[in-house]
């Protein structure tokens, strides 16, 4: 049913004012990224780029996203194929002990990060790891890893098993029906929960905060100047994160809507292969 002039002004409005309530303090971060002053004021009175350049010429500023890419980068590949064949168990098959997998598995999902944080650092000193960049990681897949199964195992109830079951009566074995009907089945969803569990990872801040030890990571930074020693690089370091993980998002929309076309064009190509050999 179409809405009403008045109820689709309505609406307009109400999408516009959840938009500018998200929104706006982006907005002030990125006023104060420009501000010539070195201390956070309302108004600003002289505006200036010159942080922006020292951001990105910054070694310091490097290192700290070298080391947030890599942590976020590793997290996404790994809890996603851990994730993967984890919600096929979730949600396509039948055995023992599985309503008990579901829940523990999706149990981290509850826990305030802090307190998961402060109990793998705990856990970490009683095996004797020194905690770094390489513990983060163990503790952002218990927190990631789950969400990512969860994702992928919303789409695995939603597909019919009668498409796998034609495709072994078509003769097709396990990995053939795994690479020709599951995956492409899963994918989108495959997709979703990779951008998640890298924009989760890249922007986490209780847990690498207990658990990366003597590193550092971008999100940790920016806490410690805000506390101490601030400077309009700290706004300047988050419009670029901010615009970083969009980048992201855009260039994965992009990818996922170029598939089908390249695809098509394969298709395309090998059918004109077979026809004119």
């Amino acid at each position: 049913m179409k809405p009403s002039r008045p109820s689709g002004a309505l609406f307009y409005l109400y999408g516009i004012g959840i938009l500018l309530f998200l929104y706006l303090p982006i907005v002030a971060v990125g006023f104060a990224s420009v501000s010539k002053a070195r201390y956070l004021r309302f108004p600003i009175h002289k505006y200036a780029t010159g942080w922006y350049v020292s951001a990105l010429e910054s070694d310091t500023v490097a290192g700290l996203v070298a080391t947030s890419l890599t942590i976020a980068g590793i997290v996404t590949i790994v809890s996603v194929v851990i994730g993967f064949f984890g919600a096929l168990a979730f949600a396509r098959y039948q055995w023992r002990f599985r309503r008990i997998y579901q829940k523990l598995i999706l149990l981290p999902i509850f826990f305030p990060q802090t307190v998961l944080g402060l109990a793998l650092l705990m856990w970490f000193n009683a095996l004797g790891i020194i905690p770094s960049w390489h513990t983060a990681i163990v503790a952002h897949l218990v927190w990631i890893t789950p969400i990512v199964t969860l994702i992928i195992a919303i789409r695995a109830y939603g597909f019919d098993p009668s498409l796998e079951d034609a495709a072994r009566d078509m003769g097709c074995n396990t990995w053939q029906i795994m690479r020709e009907v599951t995956v492409p089945l899963l994918m989108p969803a495959v997709n979703s929960a990779g951008l998640f569990a890298f924009l989760l990872s890249w922007g986490n801040f209780p847990l690498s905060l207990f658990t990366t030890g003597a590193d550092s990571t971008l999100p940790e930074w920016l806490y410690a100047k805000m506390v101490s020693g601030y400077s309009p690089l700290v706004p300047t370091l988050g419009v670029l994160s901010v615009a970083a993980s969009a980048l992201v998002i855009v260039v994965a929309l992009l990818v996922r809507s170029l598939l089908p076309v390249l695809k098509n064009l394969s298709t395309q190509r090998q059918t004109s292969h077979s026809v004119n050999p």
